[in-house]
């Protein structure tokens, strides 16, 4: 049966027709190994391919990818028992459930990814893959090379040594500086806890990168949908 796309979509799951209508114009949908970004577009449901980031879209299934630039104060969590704003709070109502990809702290900001893919959200959050995460980190005070080099090869936490890190010196005002560090794991509050280690407290946190992806003019608080070519990336990354 002839249906229009965006249509074919939201009966998936995927997303709403609008919000379909959106990943169509953002070129993450292909028909027949075609990118379809005519909106109005129609299908038959029953002999034509449809894919969403490369893989297949049926009836009642169908994936999704999100980024979100959260914002400070709100819970990486989908639900919360004492009813603190949760990031769920911050995106589309979608007909399909998604969760976030790893973790930022309540008073982090930044970068955050969002997908039902459970098996890529596996891959990108497990220390044996070592994907990236770029962060812009504020810290009291002056960190002198040689501290911010301890921190580089790699310091104890809880008995655990952490990864190596590269760290960037960006700015100094007269109070604090501002670093770029990136880093491949991410235990909890790993950051903080590495800059509190040599007696520097992180006063802002906000990640600029995830997987070679980069958060680029997302707006505080705003979300869109990955693209085709950015979700191959983070597939890449994890191979």
């Amino acid at each position: 049966m002839q249906i229009r796309l965006n249509k074919f979509l939201s009966q998936a799951g995927v997303a709403s027709r609008r919000d379909a209508d959106r990943m169509i114009e953002q070129g993450m949908i292909r028909v027949n190994s075609k990118v379809i970004t005519q909106l109005g577009y129609k299908i038959d449901d029953e002999k034509d391919r449809v894919e969403v980031a490369r893989r297949r879209v049926k009836k009642g299934e169908g994936l999704v990818y999100l980024m979100l630039n959260k914002p400070r104060g709100y819970l990486v969590t989908v639900e919360d028992p004492f009813q603190r704003p949760t990031v769920m709070k911050l995106l589309p109502r979608l007909k399909k459930r998604i969760f976030p990809v790893g973790r930022l702290d309540y008073d982090s900001e930044g970068l955050l990814l969002l997908t039902n893919d459970g098996e890529l959200t596996l891959r990108l959050t497990h220390p044996r893959y070592e994907v990236g995460k770029i962060y812009l980190v504020k810290v009291k005070g002056d960190p002198v090379p040689s501290e911010l080099a301890i921190l580089e090869k790699g310091i104890y936490l809880d008995r655990k040594k952490t990864a190596t890190a590269r760290i960037e010196r960006l700015g100094r005002s007269s109070k604090s500086t501002l670093l770029r560090v990136e880093i491949h794991e991410g235990q909890k509050r790993e950051l903080k806890r590495m800059f509190r280690a040599i007696g520097y407290e992180v006063v802002r946190l906000k990640r600029i990168g995830f997987g070679g992806l980069k958060l680029g003019k997302l707006k505080r608080g705003e979300w869109r949908f990955l693209t085709l070519k950015e979700v191959e990336m983070l597939r890449r990354a994890v191979r």
